[in-house]
């Protein structure tokens, strides 16, 4: 028998394959794990994306942040390094200074703690509580849904009020209304005033402290310790129309003359756009990616070596078969053909499976972190490929010795 063409060689390997239903299906179990595990990882890695974006698009592409020390982790404050050490805290007045920049639209000290919030016996966990300003909003995105922000005199005087986001509201009080009422925030009365409720998209990582509440600064300040390296930040938004690099020019420009920086000295503050939020993120993500990358590839490699050990098999157990294909007439390169699209045929019906069972484990992971995202589809075609690609390389050697086999002693063989 001649094979004329690919049509026919997945035809005589879905024979064989069906012929050896258990073997085939344990052959490519560690194909369908590491294709699985790339699919499951890529739609992570693209959710956790997604979702970054999208907060980085709430507060607009072009706010940025200054930091007394920029670190992906954050600083022990009773461990500091030296050169943490000579830098100064951020301060009100530098932020205000910093508003007044022509440049500028909006500039404002943050801070942030975790506390605990209680009211009537009902307790949370570590939640996270921002001192802000006024105009959170425009930096958090969301808005008041149930009474009012804060007034300019709460502002000033560091009023113990907050505005309680709407997921801790429910929690706290239920069905009962919330605003003047009471609450407990680390030990502390805060009189609730308002109501705000987040943006869908804003990215909490999961098992992270959710935003829970927002505070005038003067009263975080007043209220509760202050990580004045970790806690502290000054967030600025430049004027529409304004470059974002102008507008840190002019920001840095306005810190070193109020810290006395000299002319070539470096600054005693760090910087942080939205663009560089996000390449760190890609930077720590493609770390995460490429170890999970090497863990499939162990698997896929597994599942090869299994796929030329069968393939093997398959051969020495077809050997008349193939003595008879060869004394019909069929050359060489046509039993290499057969093997090659046999085991081929093999692994590509591993990548299927491992490509929906991942697409499953996408949908589950999507449910689970609350991602507005799907598995992308970039992953399963690199996942078809590398499992075909496989099948050709691991099935090149029993392919190999097929076609090498002298058409008499063939068939003789028993």
């Amino acid at each position: 028998m001649r094979l004329h063409s690919v049509t026919e060689g997945w035809r005589i390997a879905l024979e064989q394959l069906a012929a050896n239903k258990l073997r085939s299906a344990l052959t490519v179990l560690g194909v369908v794990i590491g294709i699985a595990t790339v699919m499951a990882m890529a739609s992570i890695v693209a959710g956790f994306r997604e979702q970054i974006v999208n907060t980085l698009e709430v507060v607009a592409p072009t706010t940025f942040r200054i930091l007394r020390f920029f670190s992906q982790t954050p600083l022990n404050p009773d461990a500091l390094p030296r050169e943490v050490r000579l830098r100064p805290p951020l301060s009100p007045a530098e932020a205000e200074a910093i508003a007044q920049l022509p440049q500028i639209h909006y500039s404002a000290i943050w801070t942030q703690v975790f506390q605990r919030f209680e009211y009537a016996g009902v307790r949370t966990q570590n939640v996270a509580v921002f001192g802000a300003d006024d105009r959170f909003m425009e930096i958090l995105g969301g808005g008041i849904v149930r009474g009012r922000s804060f007034t300019g005199a709460e502002l000033r005087s560091g009023t113990p009020v907050i505005v309680v986001e709407q997921r801790t509201a429910d929690r706290l009080f239920g069905a009962r209304d919330p605003i003047r009422r009471w609450i407990q925030v680390g030990g502390y009365p805060l009189q609730v005033v308002g109501v705000y409720q987040l943006p869908t998209n804003i990215f909490e990582p999961p098992g992270a402290p959710e935003t829970a509440g927002i505070v005038p600064f003067e009263t975080a300040w007043r209220t509760f310790k202050i990580d004045d390296v970790n806690g502290l930040i000054i967030l600025v938004k430049p004027r529409e129309g304004v470059p974002v690099e102008r507008a840190t020019d002019a920001a840095a420009l306005q810190l070193r003359r109020m810290r006395g920086i000299k002319v070539g000295e470096p600054n005693s503050f760090d910087m942080l756009t939205s663009d560089q939020v996000l390449s760190i993120f890609d930077n720590l993500t493609f770390a995460f990616f490429f170890v999970m990358l090497v863990l499939s590839s162990i698997a896929l490699m597994v599942g090869g070596i299994g796929v030329m050990a069968i393939m093997m098999v398959s051969v020495t157990s077809r050997t008349r078969e193939i003595g008879i294909r060869k004394a019909m007439g069929a050359t060489r390169r046509q039993i290499l053909w057969q093997f090659l699209v046999e085991a081929g045929t093999l692994t590509l019906m591993g990548g299927v499976i491992g490509i929906a069972m991942g697409l499953a484990a996408g949908e589950v992971l999507k449910r689970l972190l609350q991602f507005q995202t799907s598995v992308p589809m970039w992953s399963a075609v690199v996942a078809t490929a590398v499992s075909i690609a496989v099948g050709l390389i691991f099935g090149i050697v029993p392919a190999g010795r097929a076609a090498r086999l002298d058409p008499v002693e063939a068939l003789r063989y028993e």
